[in-house]
């Protein structure tokens, strides 16, 4: 599989990647002033945290098209929107499963974003370490970063980001397991 390149500085990180931001692109709704508010981590992928993802307004403000919720318990589709929809049961825990999910949760994120016109929503409770987890891996499968560089790279866009200690060290094994082949 080839990869794209992705810097780690806290410009721009795709410069001419077909997932360029768009000129045209909505502003961030207001109404968050919260750290777990919106934060768009490379051009047209968001972390936010539950009550961003159930607030019609500010999905449709964002342009949300695909919503990948990294958390267990009931997710409520505001009514009237058409936006594709996954869930992953994850429990913000060290011992938490999240290396299995994330082959998944990174298709997932990959086939949405190959739509130049899609804009995705990842979101847990808070919006601190499931969400930015599965991101991370997904910077770790489309763009080769390295667990510590995809985590600083989504803290540099979220600072309130801090995946636990065994989601990274199952960051790691989900690199190596890429790396390998397997």
């Amino acid at each position: 599989m080839q990869r794209r390149k992705l810097s780690i500085s806290s410009q721009s990180p795709v410069g001419h990647s077909p997932m360029a931001k768009r000129s045209s692109s909505p502003p961030l709704p207001t109404p968050y002033p919260r750290a777990s508010g919106p934060s768009e981590i490379i051009p047209r992928l968001y972390v936010s945290d539950l009550c961003f993802a159930e607030n019609p307004s500010g999905l449709v403000a964002l342009g949300i098209t695909h919503i990948l919720s990294a958390m267990r318990g009931f997710v409520s589709a505001p009514p009237g929107l058409h936006i594709n929809r996954v869930q992953f049961p994850l429990e913000d825990l060290p011992f938490s499963e999240l290396a299995a999910h994330l082959p998944a949760a990174t298709a997932f994120l990959r086939s949405a974003l190959s739509d130049p016109h899609a804009r995705v929503l990842v979101h847990c409770m808070e919006g601190v370490s499931r969400s930015t987890s599965v991101v991370c891996a997904f910077l770790i499968a489309e763009y080769g970063y390295t667990p510590a560089q995809a985590i600083q790279y989504v803290k540099s866009k979220r600072r309130s980001a801090e995946p636990n200690m065994g989601f990274v060290q199952q960051l790691q094994e989900y690199a190596d397991s890429l790396r390998s082949g397997s």
